[in-house]
């Protein structure tokens, strides 16, 4: 959320970042119901003021034993009036808040200005694609020609973008997310959380999920819950209106949990293989960070998903989103994208962002240093990794002429030492 204050001040600053993301939102539109919020404002300050003058003057006409009759009518007058503005004040309030809470992030002065992920520029590339002496399989076709994959009995169960893993499929999902929790809680100063998968709208609130994007999220039919996309939202969230202590930040969680997605508006896009899932096993880094040193704390959260790639030897490049290709409530966010030779491409599949106070201004989490001032920390997330993608980028980089696929050696103690998934 942004603030209130900065937007009243430096209203500009508000308006360039929203052409800069090219926004459909208009500053003016603010200025207009933060003005008519400000008007009704003191029309009831001026009223009580009125009011508090004429409960002064009963009270010494009481004293004095006189007539005061018209002056309680004029009271009541003013009271029910005050009343009246009271509501309108409280309406006018929450629109400037609806306003604001449907508003994005300023992106960072270091962002790169841009359209669309077509302006995205890349940072660096890791790792070369392999050459193939053999036509070159994608990866649900490889997952299923082994076993597996079964796209066609998820659908049964549950329709499309649902997948069965059997056999070596289930164990790889399953040691991949030993193998990522295992680096960044020995290796890196992430606590393991075990956190609810589902979640109330005020934790969804908190990160930003709503009320924007309410229809990108499965709702359950009955009370107010919601199953995570991320586990961003309930880690995030973990200390909501709480006032941290400045000497334990930076503070850092992950997490490995299933994440639910409607994706809505994706319809045509990624409908072969598991690049885009109703559901899916994701292992998600979350920092939490004194404001001077977030942006340090991106780049190490960066470097963390891509040492987990580095250990898997795939093939990856990190590219920095463009203003008008970045996320609702980020300020600055690096996207990781392995190599799926399938596809010739770099894909997503990791994307680190800094929030900076964004989030922490919604959820009400704030610091304090000793004697000092509560400000709101800065949040970050990213993923670490998603098992499905990786899973598919080992399969398309590691397929053999033979139809086995070999797999890195540093998950070989993940799976009782077998190395290479052979065909039935």
């Amino acid at each position: 959320m942004i603030d209130l204050k900065l937007v009243q001040k430096n209203p500009e600053i508000l308006a360039k970042a929203l052409k800069d993301r090219h926004s459909d939102l208009d500053v003016a539109e603010f200025k207009q119901l933060d003005g008519h919020r400000r008007e009704l404002l003191q029309r009831v300050e001026d009223l009580k003021s009125q009011r508090n003058q004429a409960s002064a003057k009963v009270a010494e006409l009481k004293r004095n034993g006189e007539d005061i009759s018209s002056y309680v009518q004029e009271l009541s007058k003013l009271s029910d009036t005050i009343k009246t503005l009271d509501v309108e004040v409280n309406e006018a309030k929450e629109a400037v808040h609806d306003w604001l809470m449907g508003c994005p992030n300023i992106p960072d002065a270091s962002v790169p200005i841009g359209a669309d992920e077509n302006d995205n520029p890349e940072v660096r590339r890791v790792g070369s694609p392999r050459e193939f002496d053999f036509p070159v399989r994608e990866h649900g076709e490889i997952g299923e020609s082994l076993a597996g994959f079964d796209f066609e009995r998820a659908s049964k169960l549950a329709g499309s973008r649902f997948l069965v893993s059997f056999d070596w499929a289930a164990r790889l999902d399953r040691a991949l997310i030993n193998f990522f929790i295992d680096q960044h809680t020995r290796r890196e100063d992430y606590i393991e959380v075990a956190p609810p998968y589902i979640v109330n709208s005020q934790t969804m609130t908190g990160t930003g999920q709503l009320p924007k994007f309410e229809e990108d999220l499965f709702k359950l039919r009955e009370g107010d819950f919601y199953l995570i996309p991320t586990a961003e939202v309930p880690l995030t969230n973990l200390h909501a209106q709480e006032t941290l202590d400045e000497s334990i930040l930076p503070l850092a969680y992950c997490a490995a949990t299933p994440c639910f997605r409607s994706e809505a508006g994706s319809a045509g896009k990624d409908t072969r293989g598991i690049i885009r899932m109703h559901q899916f096993n994701k292992v998600e880094m979350v920092r939490f960070s004194h404001p001077e040193h977030s942006f340090e704390q991106l780049e190490l959260m960066t470097s963390h998903a891509c040492h987990l790639l580095e250990l898997l030897e795939l093939p990856y490049r990190v590219i920095c989103l463009c203003t008008g290709d970045m996320g609702f409530g980020s300020a600055k966010t690096y996207d990781v994208e392995v190599w799926l030779p399938a596809q010739q491409k770099y894909r997503e599949i990791s994307s680190c962002s800094n929030c900076i106070d964004f989030q922490a201004r919604r959820a009400g989490i704030r610091f304090k240093s000793k004697g000092g001032k509560a400000n709101f920390v800065h949040t970050l997330n990213g993923s670490g990794l998603p098992t499905g993608r990786t899973i598919a980028a080992l399969l398309e980089n590691g397929q053999q002429k033979d139809g086995s696929v070999i797999l890195p050696k540093v998950l070989a103690p993940y799976l009782h030492g077998e190395t290479v998934i052979q065909p039935k």
